[in-house]
């Protein structure tokens, strides 16, 4: 059985003063889940990046997007049949002009099935039972989808591509010499009845 604690008057006012002198000093509280803890603006001030390390596109206007909820089948038991907790992000991509156009251009070809016939990109995360903990997830997807599509293709030097293709060949030798042993070996198990 549990202790109980007696309550105490002074408590209260201590309490109450703690509290009034957070609100008068103007802080206030910010849940661990909100969207500015799980997902940070990178703008060059706070963060400590600035504008040479994160490339424009990389911030995301979240007001120009459409975010709907919806129930979720992740993790969470029976709290999935009752909240919704599935993050949905949707934006035109050919009218996002926070993305540069050869990225766009890039990122329809490279996700041209997360995209409707609206010409919608469509983002969904139903990952953690939190729904900001969901939206955040969701921002981070496009993020990354920006950077990849942002990435330049590595040029390969033929010197390279010369090794490459001699490994290749060296490999084909071996897995055809490998078969013709096997083969003959099979070859010798079988009886001769003529």
């Amino acid at each position: 059985m549990a202790a109980r604690v007696p309550f105490r008057p002074g408590a209260l006012r201590l309490l109450t003063a703690r509290f009034s002198q957070r609100a008068a000093a103007g802080a206030e509280f910010r849940s661990a889940y909100s969207l500015d803890t799980l997902y940070p603006p990178r703008d060059g001030g706070a963060s400590g990046h600035t504008e040479q390390d994160t490339p424009a596109a990389l911030s995301i206007p979240v007001e120009r997007l459409t975010v709907s909820y919806s129930r979720s089948s992740g993790p969470g038991g029976q709290n999935v049949n009752k909240v919704n907790t599935k993050a949905e992000i949707r934006f035109h991509l050919a009218t996002a002009d926070w993305i540069p156009e050869a990225v766009r251009e890039k990122m329809a070809s490279m996700h041209r099935n997360k995209i409707n016939r609206a010409g919608e990109l469509i983002v969904s995360s139903d990952e953690s039972r939190y729904q900001m903990r969901n939206l955040a997830i969701c921002l981070e997807k496009i993020r990354v989808m920006v950077t990849e599509a942002t990435e330049k293709p590595k040029v390969v030097s033929k010197e390279t591509a010369q090794q490459l293709i001699a490994r290749v060949e060296k490999m084909n030798r071996e897995r055809l010499r490998q078969k013709k042993i096997h083969s003959n070996i099979k070859q010798s198990r079988k009886a001769d009845f003529d």
